[in-house]
């Protein structure tokens, strides 16, 4: 995979874009076959992520075409019979290599994360980030939002079966990993199609979006279900509530406690629930960490 120009974090999970400035064209790269395992071309050749994989994956039903981005495990060559849990992660321009890389680093010393495939889930090809996250993750028609059920039927549709019959994923352990918008879209699929899932990581999730609409849900789905089986794990920075001299509207951190609250108290017998508010973070600061305390909660090494 070759790193597209980075997108600031706040670009991702908050709406503006920034370019690098144009500099001059690349020298010859050096040839793949005369550099060492691991190594990058050199020449001014764009930056790669060692090892990945990026696949466009059409939307029959939209018309639009989506990148999805793959890094196998280390072992997946040296075990050809073996199948991996698959960590599905929204906003993968950003995601994609954190977590890549986390789970590398959480395993250098002993082992701390279990071995699992990474996709990551990108943007509609030719769309403005932001207008493709707030259409395809939320599921209120609020503010160009409104898609989530659409993109959902497309991921359960055609990327799952796109990725499980290519590699060696267990459909039995699939995990979805989400921050803000990201972290919205895992709660809606929880409680509309709870199977397709059997994990989530709901990271400074916008609970807020569409006047509170997905503890309507909730409610909606603890109606007519007596068990949701998942494990869940939710993270939000401790400066995510309003205050003076923060950018902070919503009170995102009391509604994640009334989240959590909300499903603890339905006693579904088959539902596990970690929330942890993160110290000196607030919501364009808390990915990172919140990632690393994903994998170890919901992945913790075998």
């Amino acid at each position: 995979m070759q790193l597209s120009p980075a997108l600031a974090i706040a670009a991702i999970l908050v709406g503006g874009c920034s370019n690098a400035g144009a500099v001059e064209g690349p020298a010859a790269a050096r040839p793949a076959q005369d550099r060492p395992a691991g190594a990058q071309r050199g020449g001014g050749a764009p930056y790669e992520i060692v090892g990945s994989q990026v696949w466009d994956v059409p939307d029959p039903a939209s018309g639009r075409t989506y990148q999805v981005f793959v890094q196998l495990p280390p072992s997946y060559g040296r075990e050809p019979g073996r199948r991996y849990p698959t960590l599905y992660v929204t906003d993968a321009d950003y995601a994609f290599p954190i977590v890549r890389q986390v789970a590398r680093r959480m395993n250098l010393d002993r082992p701390r994360v279990e071995e699992f495939i990474l996709v990551g889930l990108s943007y509609a090809i030719g769309d403005d980030p932001v207008v493709s996250r707030t259409r395809d993750y939320t599921a209120s028609p609020v503010n160009g939002g409104g898609g989530g059920a659409a993109y959902q039927a497309y991921l359960k549709t055609t990327v799952l079966p796109f990725v499980e019959n290519r590699f060696r994923a267990d459909p039995a352990r699939r995990l979805l990993m989400g921050h803000s918008f990201g972290g919205l879209l895992g709660a809606q699929i929880m409680f509309s199609d709870p199977e397709m899932f059997s994990a989530y990581a709901l990271g400074s999730p916008s609970l807020w979006h569409g006047k509170d609409a997905i503890f309507a849900a909730e409610a909606a789905y603890a109606r007519t279900h007596q068990d949701l089986p998942a494990r869940v794990y939710m993270y939000i920075g401790e400066d995510e509530t309003p205050a003076p001299g923060r950018n902070q509207r919503y009170d995102m951190v009391g509604d994640n406690a009334r989240f959590e609250q909300s499903l603890k108290a339905r006693n579904y017998p088959g539902l596990t629930v970690t929330n942890e508010v993160l110290a000196d973070e607030d919501h364009l600061s808390v990915a990172p960490r919140g990632f690393t305390h994903a994998l170890t909660t919901l992945l913790p090494a075998r």
